[in-house]
């Protein structure tokens, strides 16, 4: 018994150690956690004495007052977290960092985790701020910014609490009622605008309210928004437009929408809203992709109908982004009578190498109904090749293509064409593919190239492959590396090379693939090898002797002989090496002659300062010998006997269908007599700073002829002439005409030929034999008022310099309207804006442009009947009309036109007219095709391409519809 009151009474000592112990825990827990920490330490204590530190008392920093010292004070939060409050000498700017790294690390376990923040946090505001120290509540005002880590908020006022790392900011209102000082959220590429907005440091979460973002090509807006520690927001009654306004033409209104930034967007039901008007179109939800990348996806297809075709899907398919050099797009179109048709395009660039794109098309086209007489089913296909070597890439080679071949009848079965005018009317269409290499060292340059020409209307091809080509540079072969004393004469002497290798093929589009290389292709080899030099003869006549060797390397020749019985010529061609050679040397012999005259006063007055002649005279001499001697094989013959027993002999080549042509026939000796004329006159100018100015009468007038010495019938050659006027300073007029020598005779029969007599013989002068002249000009709004200005500015001393003149239009010697050059495409942001005159009206402004070009050609009309009194043709004149231009309406209203007159069949040529408005975010537009068949296509669509697919309405007519007018 005494045992077991000894163990109670052990066991009660026990416990109440025990309950000692914890009670002496507990005390002293609880003193620690209700004793109150100190509202300012020691340090901020002695810096801001004379500050009231009372609890519950209010600091103001403004920034009106005298310049302080920069100063930092310093306190705790709750947690142990020390916070640095500094101001700058003005007092303006408060900064406070939260720094969690700086507490003692001995005063925590660092079995626990910290509850403080990773990095300080940086503040500052313009205007004030206030702290409060029982709620350690910090707010900020007057353009006010919060920076932690990589994390930017500014607004026009922010509040923080210290112990929660809470920071709410707002935005103030104007004395007009406007906001400003929006929230403005910011990290890395993500960037919000709100009215309202809460953050937290430590989670990295946030509410906002009224929030707008861009996303790709898109803008969100929604009334409330919560933003996760990830980046990700998630929206309800939010908006999402591409249009840029304040207050959007249209929005898709989102209930519930999740955002990742810069990735993509879902979002739940959706209606259209146009202009605050809801629309009764809706869908139960969708997808907005927002990737700054390349990405592959499906291209969606546009549906219709054609006629002939039946109902059709185009433009549909998928697109692979295969890297950022280059990408592919797989499209296909369907119709439901059998048609379809796949085309693929890419696009490449390698910066500082190369860039391009290609594409292919191949259509099967069925038209009508099977076994019936209208059934027809054709196949066409088009390439398209561009290639440009950019010029930093290589200094000694180039690569360029550009391929545009296309089968005779796809523009006519592709749909797109119908409302190209350009492409559905096109007659000629040209490819090349050439690459080149140049060696300095050697002067040299190798080039290889690929030609094709197509003739749309009968589908004839002409091309060429390969063509290669080799030259070099002019060099001296007798000059002296090291020169001393004065350069001999035969040091002079230049030479230069060109090579040419090729081979050809004219047929037709159908048989080129099955053409024989051998019997079908044309192919030979050309060298050629100038030699000249250059001397001065008595200081100021310029002799330049030349020589030039020719030859070429032929692998088939044609022979010719009649066939009596079946009176037809017979060919017959025989393959092997054939070698053509030619030479010929000249003779020329130039000089410049000055003349200057300076007219009377009492006849011209005194304005007229000097009248200049400038006269370039050249006489030069050539000589070849006769190669259509035996001797050489070139030329042969054959005879000739018809049907009524008249016997001719026929001379041919039988390299005359050959690539380089053949030397011609009979010797040459012929002395050429050229001449040319420049008339200009200097005046006396007050719009010109040096008060003269020179004015050009006549900008060219030249003509030259020719005498053969060793022809015996027919030695002169007919005179070529040529004009060049500068009617403006900007305009240039040219014009060149050929009279012929000769005289038309009759022979015994009565038929015309050219005779032996001369023009001159007969007292006429040389027989106009035609000329073709194209003149083109712009005029616009703007014509007239440079007028205008001209004419104000003329009394007002204009000090621009007209010496210049004749250099700067040295470029223009052309019938091409100077504006042409240098586009005539209306300026937007000039007389496309409202402008308000002097009266406070607003400026009427009507900007349009109209391009007239018209083409004339003269020729003698053979097949009429000529006068026998003048012995003359009558002429036969050819015309051609054409004018574009476009018409401004007003702001946004635009129309283009294009049309002309053939002069030939009396009526309109291809007329085209497009009507066109830019509605903001979305565009209209409308083309017509009026001549010679009739179609429209009518397009209403969204400008960006995030929501093209999706709201777009197009209109076009059908292929077979089109209604031709008579």
């Amino acid at each position: 018994m005494q045992l077991i009151r000894l163990i109670v009474s052990v066991l009660r000592s026990f416990l109440l150690c025990i309950l000692l112990l914890c009670t002496t825990a507990c005390l002293a827990l609880g003193l620690m956690r209700v004793m109150p920490v100190p509202a300012l330490s020691a340090e901020r204590t002695s810096q801001v004495a004379p500050r009231d530190t009372t609890a519950k008392a209010s600091r103001h920093h403004k920034t009106k007052g005298k310049e302080q010292t920069p100063s930092a004070v310093h306190d705790t939060l709750s947690n142990g977290t020390p916070i640095a409050f500094q101001t700058d000498s003005t007092g303006r700017n408060i900064t406070f960092a939260l720094d969690s790294t700086a507490t003692d690390s001995t005063r925590a376990d660092s079995a626990h985790k910290k509850d403080g923040l990773d990095q300080p946090v940086a503040y500052e505001a313009n205007d004030s701020s206030t702290y409060i120290a029982d709620t350690r509540l910090t707010t900020l005002y007057g353009d006010s910014k919060v920076r932690y880590q990589d994390m930017t908020l500014s607004a026009a006022r922010i509040s923080m609490n210290n112990d929660s790392t809470l920071a709410h900011a707002y935005a103030d209102r104007d004395s007009t009622g406007e906001l400003i000082g929006k929230p403005v959220y910011t990290q890395n590429s993500d960037n919000y605008e709100s009215e309202e907005m809460s953050y937290n440091f430590k989670t990295k979460k946030g509410f906002i309210k009224n929030v707008s973002t861009e996303q790709g090509q898109g803008f969100l807006n929604s009334q409330s928004s919560k933003r996760a520690n990830d980046g990700t927001l998630y929206l309800q009654h939010a908006k999402y437009t591409t249009c840029d306004a304040e207050h959007p033409h249209f929005y898709l209104a989102l209930s519930r929408a999740k955002v990742r930034p810069g990735k993509e967007a879902v979002f739940g039901p959706a209606y259209l809203v146009v202009e605050d008007v809801p629309l009764p179109l809706a869908i139960p939800g969708g997808f907005f992709p927002f990737t700054r990348k390349y990405s592959s996806g499906f291209i969606v297809p546009s549906y219709g109908s054609e006629t002939s075709r039946g109902f059709y899907l185009r433009d549909g398919g998928y697109y692979f982004a295969i890297n950022d050099r280059i990408d592919l797009t797989l499209l296909g179109e369907l119709y439901t009578k059998g048609s379809w048709g796949l085309n693929a395009s890419s696009t490449y660039k390698k910066r500082y190498k190369y860039s391009g794109s290609f594409y292919v098309n191949y259509l099967n086209t069925i038209e009508g109904e099977k076994n019936m007489p209208d059934y027809s089913k054709t196949t066409s296909f088009k390439i398209q090749w561009t290639h440009r070597q950019d010029p930093k890439a290589s200094m000694f080679s180039q690569l360029s293509a550009s391929v545009n071949f296309a089968t005779q009848s796809f523009e006519r079965s592709n749909l797109a064409s119908l409302y190209n005018p350009t492409a559905y009317t096109q007659a000629t269409r040209t490819s090349s593919v050439s690459y080149s290499r140049t060696i300095p060292s050697l002067g040299m340059t190798l080039s290889a190239s690929t030609n094709l020409s197509q003739n749309m209307t009968d589908s004839t091809i002409a091309l060429s492959l390969p063509e290669l080509n080799i030259s070099v540079s002019r060099f001296y072969p007798f000059r002296r590396k090291h020169q001393v004393g004065k350069q001999r004469w035969y040091e002079k002497i230049a030479m230069t090379y060109t090579g040419q290798l090729s081979n050809s093929i004219t047929t037709k589009e159908s048989k080129l693939l099955h053409s024989d290389l051998i019997k079908d292709w044309r192919n030979g080899m050309s060298h050629s090898i100038p030699v000249s030099a250059s001397f001065n003869l008595f200081k100021y006549v310029t002799v330049t002797p030349s020589f030039t060797f020719r030859d070429r390397m032929y692998t088939n020749k044609v022979m010719q002989s009649w066939d009596t019985d079946r009176q037809s010529v017979v060919r017959d061609t025989t393959y092997g090496f054939y070698n053509v050679y030619n030479w010929n040397m000249s003779v020329s012999a130039n000089t410049t002659l000055y003349g200057f005259y300076k007219p009377w006063k009492f006849l011209f007055g005194d304005k007229i300062i000097a009248v200049r002649h400038v006269l370039k005279p050249s006489v030069s001499y050539s000589y070849a010998p006769d190669f259509g001697a035996s001797r050489y094989g070139y030329w042969d013959s054959y005879v000739k006997t018809d049907a009524h027993g008249n016997v001719s002999t026929v001379t041919y080549s039988p390299f005359a269908g050959s690539l380089f042509s053949v030397p011609g026939r009979g010797k040459t000796g012929s002395i050429s007599l050229a001449v040319s004329n420049n008339l200009e006159m200097k005046v006396k100018s007050d719009k010109d700073s040096t008060g003269e100015k020179k004015i050009s009468l006549i900008d060219e007038l030249s003509g030259s002829i020719s005498y053969n010495m060793a022809s015996a019938t027919r030695p002169w050659s007919d005179l070529s002439t040529r004009l060049r006027l500068k009617l403006t300073k900007n305009y240039t007029f040219s014009l060149a005409a050929v009279f012929a020598t000769y005289a038309y005779q009759f022979d015994k029969n009565g038929n015309v030929y050219v005779g032996d007599r001369t023009e001159w013989s007969y007292g006429r002068f040389g027989r106009f034999q035609g000329m073709s002249q194209n003149l083109s000009y712009t005029i616009s709004n703007n014509t007239f008022k440079k007028k205008k200005r001209t004419n104000s500015s003329s009394g007002k001393g204009n000090t621009n310099t007209d010496n210049d003149t004749d250099e700067a239009n040295e470029k223009g010697d052309t019938n091409v309207d100077p504006d042409l050059k240098g586009g005539n495409a209306p300026d937007e942001g000039g007389e496309s804006q409202s402008q308000v005159g002097p009266d406070g009206y607003l400026k009427f402004s009507l900007p349009w442009s109209l391009t007239l070009s018209y083409g004339i050609t003269m020729r003698e009309n053979t097949s009429a009947r000529i006068n026998p009194r003048t012995m003359r043709y009558p002429y036969k004149f050819s015309q051609t009309l054409n004018f574009n231009g476009y018409v401004r309406l007003s702001q946004g209203w635009n129309i283009n036109y294009n049309s002309g007159y053939d002069f030939n069949y009396h009526k309109l040529s291809m007329t085209t007219a497009s009507l066109s408005r830019d509605l903001h975010c979305f565009s209209m537009s409308c083309s017509i095709v009026l001549k010679p068949y009739t179609s429209f296509n009518f397009t209403f669509r969204a400008n960006m391409s995030t929501l093209a697919d999706l709201l777009k309405w197009e209109k076009r007519s059908s292929y077979s519809s089109n209604i031709e007018w008579k």
